[in-house]
């Protein structure tokens, strides 16, 4: 970890426009709060996450979210130098639904 407390007001609003920011903590809902950074988030909302965590970091927590958006599960794997296949979002994709055929 590289500095002692991360102020999740400083991130855009929109991130975390459904969820009282006063019962959130970085803590508490790591994993939460970097999702949310890595699929809305914007360049200036990364690179505040990426001063208080390192990649490796980052990859551990993103590596155990199960819904991560494609996009997101790409950027985090190149940068982190991580297969996909390390990473619960791609080993357990939601299958592509098939039409009914009468």
């Amino acid at each position: 970890m590289r500095t002692a407390t991360f102020n999740i007001n400083v991130l855009s609003q929109h991130l975390f426009w459904d969820v009282d920011l006063q019962l959130l903590t970085f803590q508490d809902n790591k994993q939460f709060i970097v999702k949310r950074i890595l699929e809305y988030g914007l360049f200036s909302d990364w690179t505040l996450l990426n001063q208080h965590l390192d990649i490796n970091e980052i990859a551990d927590i993103v590596s155990n979210i199960k819904d991560l958006d494609y996009r997101s599960l790409s950027f985090i794997s190149a940068i982190s130098k991580r297969p996909k296949e390390k990473f619960l979002c791609y080993t357990t994709k939601q299958s592509t639904a098939q039409h009914l055929t009468f």
